[in-house]
């Protein structure tokens, strides 16, 4: 895949769990060429010491007319960096795709506002010549299918990296891990199952939340089958999204069952009490584990998002629930997920 170049806008929100598409991005992507994030809370800064503290070399400005007048060369799109409760754009990001537009940038967007639908968007967009792509506008019905039982055909061992809540890292420890098992020489693929994954470039996948119900199982079993018959991995990898008992928006059950998928890396927030914008409390990890097991899938490690919790605390709580789980208990930003590959390699019978 040939990169466009981008730059990403966060306005004010880089900092937060809220741009996890912009961090996604900035962790990698076969899609685009990343040259500037746009955040005016962090102008002057570098965007990965702002996300991680690590240092990417990505520079942060104010807004678009600052990097316009910087000695950076225009990009071919700007990206919507941030995914919101609802999906919606907020009204102050318009402004911004505004002179976007005006200054030469196509805009790429993965809320449910479709920019392409938006009368002001599509004339200043044809003005100008430029695409409006809105990642999470839903397929046509006659590109979708329904679930036929093709996947058990499949003989490729599949994990799914689900998680306890919404907006936990699963995507970002499922490439984690998907670059730590190629490293390690098992041929493995990733299906994206959410609008960063297309983003960043990943050949096998759709769009969950945009999928209409009745599809989607039919859409997680042809992605899986096609990337089982065109690349004949070692491994498939299923992104996750949102948690098994989430209110808001269960998910889970469909990538386990539909997906033909026995084998789960848990990631969880121990420090995250009650589920994402709700006050009902986030079922204890044993109880998510049990669940699992009732479905047909084991899981063979816990990954730790590590949000309001101290370093001290998080090594306290890891070595405590490997010692009564019995499993892998791992921090992928602080230390990586090699320490995964044994139980991976376990599960495919290596």
């Amino acid at each position: 895949m040939e990169k466009s170049t981008a730059i990403i806008l966060t306005h004010g929100m880089l900092a937060t769990s809220n741009a996890k598409t912009c961090h996604g991005l900035l962790r990698g992507t076969e899609r685009f060429d990343i040259l500037a994030v746009i955040d005016y809370q962090h102008a002057g800064s570098d965007a990965g010491e702002v996300m991680d503290g690590n240092t990417l070399g990505i520079p942060i400005f104010a807004s678009v007319a600052e990097y316009k007048n910087s000695e950076l060369p225009i990009p071919k799109y700007c990206v919507v960096g941030v995914a919101l409760h609802g999906g919606q754009l907020p009204d102050d990001f318009r402004e911004e795709l505004y002179t976007a537009i005006g200054s030469g940038m196509g805009v790429v967007c993965g809320l449910h506002t479709f920019l392409s639908d938006d009368p002001y968007f599509n004339a200043l967009a044809e003005k100008n010549r430029l695409e409006l792509i809105d990642v999470r506008k839903p397929k046509p019905r006659n590109s979708l299918r329904f679930w036929t039982g093709d996947i058990y055909s499949v003989k490729t061992p599949k994990i799914a990296v689900l998680g306890t809540d919404c907006a936990l890292g699963k995507r970002t420890t499922c490439r984690m891990l998907m670059e730590s098992c190629r490293k390690n020489d098992i041929a493995t693929e990733m299906i994206y199952t959410g609008q960063t994954g297309w983003m960043q470039g990943y050949p096998y996948g759709f769009i969950f939340d945009s999928t209409v119900n009745d599809f989607v199982s039919g859409e997680i079993e042809r992605v899986i089958v096609d990337c089982a018959n065109e690349s004949n991995p070692d491994l498939i990898l299923i992104e996750g999204q949102s948690a098994l008992r989430n209110p808001n928006g269960p998910c889970g059950s469909e990538i386990i069952l539909s997906g033909n998928v026995t084998g789960v890396i848990l990631q969880h927030a121990p420090g995250r009490r009650c589920y994402d914008s709700t006050d009902i409390s986030i079922p204890l990890i044993a109880s998510e584990i049990g669940l699992l097991s009732l479905y047909g899938a084991r899981v063979l490690a816990i990954t730790l998002n590590e949000e309001n919790m101290t370093d001290a605390e998080l090594t306290a709580y890891q070595r405590e629930t490997e010692a009564t789980m019995g499993i892998p208990v791992v921090r992928p930003l602080k230390e990586g997920v090699d320490r995964l590959i044994p139980v991976v390699r376990e599960f495919m019978g290596f």
